[in-house]
């Protein structure tokens, strides 16, 4: 088998390697796709330092078919196709206690506290495996990790039909939040300051303002009558984005902090106290979540599959990555089979 070991400093090492045999409980996966997601963009900058113990495979956005079972593993089969939910929860920790186990004290994340999916094999325990339908593509499967945070972070947001929300910033979980809150029935408006990002959300039906020639505020203010918008997302890693968003909300609106921060964003206080605002933060995503990204990709509610931009296969990881960094495609896949 063959993986791109991440060794810092920007750099890959693909090898070949001896695949591991699962181990009681767990099940190995042949790896068809896997995404390249912001938060691995943010490992390949050195952003998590210390954190990440190199050399690492990164990468929890995948699908494939399983591959060996260990002992003890029963309800699958070689060739069953699936996706897996890349947490990894210790079920002792007071969140774990508490039922957040997605929110787990000692939580790992596959690709960063364990090996990830970017490989030809991998090995998960059994609990982790999500099955996906024979109808949906293994590369649109590839998705379903990044739409069940959407899904999660609109859960988050308490989204009611005919409820106008704004996204701010328009990356890939951005137009997924989009496309999962308008499939239900919400009005949403998408802000992005990339060209080329615009472009795909408008493609997809989404109605986007550029923040450099769009005065926000007052397209906010007439779209709501001067009432402000229910719900602001918070997608971009910005200062300037928090700032949109908290803006653009009405009274008792609700603010949903999506994005990685590296640094700590300065923050209207006075304007949360004055239009008693609701900020609630939404990390990763509950199981429910992965059944209902599932069905939506499946039953075709929301064009997920639009959003890739590029499948490379796993030998030009490096220029995968570069690619995304200079602001080129919205998703692109590794082929871990090719």
């Amino acid at each position: 088998m063959r993986a791109a070991w991440f060794v810092g400093n920007r750099s890959f090492d693909v090898v070949e390697r001896s695949a591991t045999a699962p181990g009681p409980g767990q099940v190995a996966v042949d790896v068809a796709y896997a995404g390249i997601c912001g938060t691995d963009l943010h490992a390949f900058h050195g952003a998590w330092g210390d954190e990440l113990a190199l050399p690492a495979v990164l990468g929890h956005e995948m699908s494939g078919l399983v591959a060996a079972t260990g002992e003890g593993v029963a309800g699958w089969a070689d060739g069953d196709r699936v996706t897996v939910n890349p947490l990894d929860w210790c079920g002792t920790c007071a969140a774990c206690a508490a039922g957040n186990t997605h929110v787990c004290h000692n939580l790992k994340v596959m690709g960063f506290g364990f090996p990830g999916a970017m490989q030809s094999r991998v090995v998960v325990p059994a609990r982790a495996l999500v099955r996906l339908p024979d109808g949906l593509d293994l590369d649109v499967a590839a998705l379903v990790e990044p739409t069940a945070v959407a899904v999660h972070d609109c859960r988050r947001a308490d989204l009611r039909a005919g409820e106008q929300a704004l996204v701010v910033g328009g990356g890939p979980i951005g137009v997924l939040i989009a496309l999962v809150a308008r499939a239900q029935a919400v009005d949403v408006t998408l802000v992005e300051i990339s060209d080329e990002r615009r472009r795909l959300a408008a493609s997809l039906g989404l109605r986007v303002l550029d923040p450099t020639r769009d005065d926000v505020s007052a397209v906010v203010a007439e779209w709501t009558d001067g009432a402000g918008v229910r719900v602001a997302f918070e997608v971009s890693g910005s200062a300037g984005g928090v700032e949109t968003a908290v803006q653009a909300l009405a009274v008792r609106g609700r603010l949903i902090v999506v994005a990685i921060h590296e640094a700590p964003p300065p923050f209207d206080l006075y304007r949360v106290f004055q239009r008693e605002l609701t900020v609630v933060g939404a990390r990763v995503y509950e199981q429910p979540a992965f059944a209902e990204a599932v069905r939506l990709l499946a039953a075709d509610e929301i064009p997920a599959g639009s959003l890739i931009s590029s499948v490379l296969p796993l030998d030009d990881i490096a220029s995968a990555f570069e690619s995304l960094e200079r602001g080129h495609g919205t998703k692109v896949l590794l082929d871990c089979s090719a």
